[in-house]
C-alpha cells in the first residue's frame, strides 16, 4: 500500500460532512463576547502576558482621546531607530549586537559584544556529516519544511536536549541562531541541486564574517558581495529579528515552552506558525503582486495606471483576485512601520547600485497612491501605510536572494526573538498556557448504529 496524496472523492464528501458540522455561526462571536483570532473589534490583540523584550507604540493618548501616532518599535526599551543610527553611524554590522541586547537585556560592551561575537562565530559548525545525511536526503520544495526537518533532527546530535535549565536552553538557543543561516541556505542548495538540476555548491561559514555576509558568501558561487549589499541584509536581520511579543509565532513560542517540552520542538513550532502565508510570507506575496503588476500595466511610471491597477486589486480584479493590496497595512501601525521607514531609506542605495531605478519608481507610486484608493474604495480612514514587507521582497530580489528562502532569511532573524521569549517564560511562569474555549454544541442522545438514519 502506498502512501496517500491524492483527495480522493471520499475525503471530499467527508469534508462537506466536517465543515457542516463543525461551523460556528458568526455573530455567537459577538454574542458571547469571544475574541476571535484573539482580537477585540478594534483589531487590538488581546492581553495574553507580560514581556519586557521589545514593545509596540502606534497610539497615543491625546487629551483622553486613543490617537493614531508614527509607529515606534522598541528593542528592550532602546528606539529601534537609535539602535540602527548606533551601528550605522560607526559603520558596523548590528546583528550580534542587538541579539545580544534582545537576548540579555542590555547592551554589550566593546570587550562583551566581542566575546558573543567570537562564541557565536565559534558556533557556526554543524555536526559531521550532518549536511549529507540530513539536509541533502528527501530535499522538500519548500525551504521551511526543510529547514524545521533539519532543527528537529538536531536534537538527537544533543547529549542534553531535554535538559530545559536555564543555562542549557540558553547554549541550545545560541548554537541555533549561530546555525540557523547555514540550515537555510543548505536546504536551498539541496533543493536547487535536486529540483532545478543546479550545480550543487556548499560553502562553510567563516569565522570572521558577520551573519549577513555569511549567508551572501554561502549562498553565491563565487562568495563575493558589496558592503552595501552586507549592510542592507544585516539591517533586514536587525528589523525582523523581533516585533512585540504579540505575534503568532512568539506566541506559540510562549505557549510550547510552558508546556515543559524541550527548544528543538519549541523552535520547530515557531517555524511552523512562520511559514504561513499569513505571518512569514506576506513579502513573497508583494512580490508577486508586483510581477502582476508589471505584466497588467503598460507604463509602470503612470500614476493613473497604477491607480487603476490598485482598484482592480481591491475589487479583486487582479492578480490573486483576494481583494488585497499586499504591503499595505497592518494589524498594529496606522501611520508608519518604523521598520518600513528604515529600511526604505537603503532601499533607493541598493536600487541604483543595481540598476533597479525603475522598479524603485514604481514601487514608491504605489507606496504614494495605495493609501488614497484604499480610503476612497474601502472607506477606511484608520491610517494605512506601508508595512516591512512592502520594502524586503524587493531587497531580497535585488540582493539575489531566491525567493525559497525570503521566510527562511526571516526565521534566521526570528531565532533570536523566539530565543529571547523562550528564556522569558521559563525564568518568569510556572504555568502551562491553557486557554478556555467556549462549548455551544448542544447535548445530544446517543443513537444505536442501526437506527441511524
Amino acid at each position: 500500500m502506498s502512501f496517500n496524496t491524492k483527495v480522493t472523492p471520499q475525503i471530499e464528501d467527508l469534508a462537506e460532512v466536517c465543515r457542516e458540522n463543525t461551523r460556528i455561526a458568526q455573530n455567537l462571536y459577538r454574542e458571547y463576547d469571544v475574541k476571535k483570532g484573539l482580537r477585540d473589534l478594534n483589531g487590538q490583540g488581546v492581553r495574553a502576558g507580560l514581556t519586557n523584550i521589545s514593545n509596540i507604540v502606534s497610539f497615543e493618548d491625546v487629551n483622553g482621546v486613543r490617537t493614531p501616532c508614527p509607529g515606534r518599535l522598541y528593542y528592550r526599551g532602546i528606539n529601534i531607530n537609535d539602535l540602527v543610527n548606533g551601528f550605522m553611524s560607526e559603520n558596523r554590522f548590528g546583528f550580534d549586537e542587538t541579539c545580544y541586547l534582545i537576548l540579555f537585556g542590555r547592551l554589550p560592551d566593546r570587550k562583551e559584544l566581542a566575546d558573543f561575537s567570537r562564541m557565536l562565530a565559534n558556533q557556526r559548525e554543524l555536526p559531521k556529516n550532518f549536511v549529507r545525511d540530513v539536509i541533502m536526503k528527501a530535499s522538500s520544495k519548500d525551504m521551511m519544511n526543510t529547514l524545521a526537518r533539519a532543527e528537529l533532527t538536531l536534537y538527537y546530535y544533543d547529549d542534553n536536549a531535554d535538559d530545559i535549565s536555564l543555562p542549557n536552553v540558553l547554549r541550545q538557543c545560541t548554537n541555533l541562531i549561530a546555525i540557523f543561516p547555514m540550515l537555510a541556505v543548505y536546504s536551498f542548495q539541496a533543493f536547487d541541486y535536486y529540483q532545478n538540476d543546479e550545480s550543487l555548491y556548499i560553502h562553510k561559514p567563516l569565522p570572521e564574517l558577520s551573519a549577513a555576509e555569511n549567508i551572501l558568501s554561502m549562498l553565491r558561487p563565487d562568495q563575493k558581495y558589496s558592503a552595501l549589499e552586507a549592510k542592507v541584509l544585516d539591517l533586514c536581520l536587525v528589523l525582523h529579528m523581533e516585533h512585540g511579543g504579540g505575534n503568532n509565532s512568539t506566541f506559540t513560542t510562549h505557549v510550547v515552552t510552558s508546556s515543559g517540552t524541550d527548544t528543538y520542538a519549541t523552535i520547530a513550532a515557531a517555524l511552523g506558525s512562520l511559514k504561513g502565508p499569513k505571518h512569514g510570507g506576506a513579502n513573497i506575496k508583494v512580490m508577486r503582486m508586483f510581477d502582476d503588476l508589471r505584466k497588467q500595466v503598460k507604463d509602470t511610471g503612470d500614476p493613473e495606471e497604477i491607480e487603476q491597477y490598485l482598484k482592480k486589486l481591491l475589487h479583486g480584479e487582479a492578480f490573486d483576485h483576494k481583494g488585497l493590496i499586499y504591503g499595505m497595512g497592518h494589524a498594529v501601525y496606522s501611520i508608519s512601520d518604523p521598520r518600513a521607514v528604515i529600511l526604505k531609506s537603503f532601499v533607493e542605495k541598493l536600487a541604483k547600485e543595481k540598476g533597479r531605478e525603475k522598479d524603485w519608481r514604481m514601487y514608491s507610486l504605489v507606496e504614494e497612491l495605495a493609501p488614497k484608493v484604499i480610503a476612497e474604495e474601502r472607506h477606511i480612514y484608520k491610517g494605512v501605510s506601508a508595512n516591512v514587507d512592502f520594502y524586503s521582497g524587493f531587497v531580497y530580489s535585488m540582493l539575489g536572494l531566491p525567493v525559497e528562502l525570503y521566510t527562511p532569511i526571516f526565521a534566521c532573524a526570528r531565532i533570536v526573538g523566539w530565543s529571547a521569549h523562550r528564556l522569558e517564560e521559563l525564568i518568569n511562569v510556572d504555568k502551562i498556557i491553557r486557554p478556555a474555549y467556549m462549548n455551544i454544541c448542544k447535548p445530544a442522545a446517543y443513537v444505536p448504529l442501526d437506527q441511524r438514519p
